[in-house]
């Protein structure tokens, strides 16, 4: 099960393994509070596509596309996500102000197609 969650909200023990999928670190958060597994930054879109989203955000449509192309080029990047989710429940976090359009949700999606079955929010 993967599930998707704030940087900003509590850890939880149904969290299962945390990975923090932002390419830069939450502002006023730390190492210790976000009681993460790993941060995958690789996982996370480039800075010119997540400046672009930026200033396009009614473009979601087109991030999803353009970011799934970065994460098919980097298979590395994901991998172990995919593994980890394979493995057992595992939860996406993220510090976007925007809750169903951000990078985590699209990450979300790419990782349930690799696994080929849909997963609970």
């Amino acid at each position: 099960m993967i599930h998707i969650k704030r940087t900003y909200d509590s850890a939880e023990k149904t969290d299962g393994d945390r990975f923090l999928v932002d390419r830069l670190w939450p502002r006023g958060v730390k190492k210790e509070a976000l009681a993460i597994t790993a941060w995958t930054k690789d996982a996370a879109p480039s800075d010119k596509l997540r400046h672009w989203y930026h200033e396009n955000m009614d473009e979601w449509k087109e991030f999803r596309r353009r970011y799934f192309a970065e994460l098919e080029k980097n298979p590395a990047a994901w991998e172990a996500l995919l593994a980890a989710s394979r493995a057992g429940t595992i939860t996406l976090l993220y510090s976007s102000k925007q809750e169903e359009h951000n990078n985590a949700e699209a990450l979300k999606e790419f990782l349930e197609k690799k696994l080929g079955a849909k997963t609970k929010r």
